[in-house]
């Protein structure tokens, strides 16, 4: 391809580019958005979203919630699958990007998914809810036995619901949102 020079992009040239470039990014963000919701763990997150919309929650966060098992702080990284966030940048630009996409999220009403109140409730929930699955495997281990291990996780997260619940109530109650 020798003796071809690349001509400049007029300044109109240079917008309808950059204008079209966002369009895809917006077409695969949608596309990864609903291979998402359509997969297992979307499916998962759709069937718990009735025992957690009581709390605020969504079946996005339900997705969250369930990963978390593995650990609490999987939570972050899988709603950046989930709202399809940062796939090749760096880790700053990556929490700046799902900072604005969850900032942006809306409930059917209009009003604004993840509040000050959604994360306090979510807050109290991983407080007192039993999420790690090794904590688990351990109480397993040292007691030779599964009562104790379903127990502690079943008397955990009915309490760590109730209280996420009367702190979700109990917020809009005070005004809160």
């Amino acid at each position: 391809m020798a003796g071809f020079a690349r001509m400049p992009l007029a300044a109109g040239q240079t917008n309808q580019l950059a204008a079209r470039t966002s369009q895809l990014r917006q077409l695969d963000a949608n596309e990864d958005s609903a291979l998402v919701r359509n997969s297992f763990a979307g499916h998962a997150g759709r069937w718990l979203e009735p025992a957690i919309a009581p709390l605020g929650f969504d079946w996005e966060m339900g997705v969250g919630i369930l990963s978390s098992f593995a650990a609490r702080e999987v939570f972050v990284s899988t709603m950046s699958i989930v709202y399809s966030v940062g796939k090749n940048e760096d880790e700053e630009a990556r929490n700046r990007q799902l900072e604005e996409v969850l900032r942006a999220q809306k409930r059917p009403d209009g009003s604004p998914v993840y509040t000050p109140l959604t994360a306090v409730t979510l807050m109290v929930f991983y407080v007192l809810a039993l999420q790690c699955v090794s904590t688990v495997a351990v109480v397993r281990r040292e007691t030779n036995s599964w009562k104790w291990p379903i127990f502690q996780w079943a008397y955990m997260g009915v309490l760590a619901w109730l209280l996420a619940f009367l702190t979700w109530q109990g917020g809009h109650l005070l005004g809160f949102k």
